[in-house]
C-alpha cells in the first residue's frame, strides 16, 4: 500500500480522530480529509467553532508536509475563516506550494459539501531528520 506508515502517522493524530476527522485521499504534496460537522463542533453561537476548522486544515496539512516520508512539523500557521458552517459535511485539501529540504509550504483550501470555500489555511513546516516510518514503528513499540 503506498504511503502506509505516512497514513498510519495520520491515524494515529488523536485530537483529530476524537473530532471527526478522517484522510480520504494522500499522494506525494497533496491531502485531502473531511469531517461531518455535528453539535460536538458548534461554539457559543450554534456554527462549527473555528478551532474544529483548524483541526480539519491542520491535519490535511500534516498529511500533505508528511508525505514526503520525513517527519515534518508546524513552525508557523494560519487561518482565514470566510464563511461558517453549522452542518454537513466539511473537506480540506492541502497542496505543498513549496519545498526543500527543511521546509514546506502548503495552502489548504477547506469548503462545504457544495464546494463553497469555509476557510484558507497557510502552513510552514520544518523537516526533521527523523522518518515517518521510524516514528510509526517506535509509536507502535511503545503501544
Amino acid at each position: 500500500m503506498a504511503f502506509e506508515a505516512e497514513r498510519q502517522l495520520i491515524e494515529n493524530d488523536r485530537f483529530a480522530a476524537d473530532a471527526g476527522v478522517k484522510l480520504l485521499e494522500l499522494s506525494e504534496g497533496y491531502a485531502k480529509v473531511s469531517a461531518e460537522i455535528t453539535p460536538r463542533h458548534f461554539n457559543g453561537v450554534g456554527i462549527a467553532q473555528g478551532g474544529a476548522l483548524f483541526t480539519i486544515a491542520d491535519l490535511a496539512f500534516a498529511a500533505a508536509v508528511n508525505s514526503h516520508g520525513t517527519v515534518s512539523v508546524a513552525i508557523n500557521v494560519s487561518i482565514t475563516f470566510i464563511k461558517s458552517v453549522a452542518s454537513g459535511m466539511v473537506y480540506a485539501e492541502a497542496r505543498e506550494i513549496s519545498t526543500s529540504a527543511k521546509l514546506a509550504s502548503c495552502t489548504v483550501h477547506v469548503t462545504d459539501g457544495q464546494g463553497t470555500l469555509l476557510a484558507v489555511f497557510q502552513g510552514l513546516a520544518y523537516r526533521k531528520k527523523e522518518l515517518v516510518a521510524d516514528r510509526v514503528k517506535k509509536e507502535k513499540d511503545e503501544g
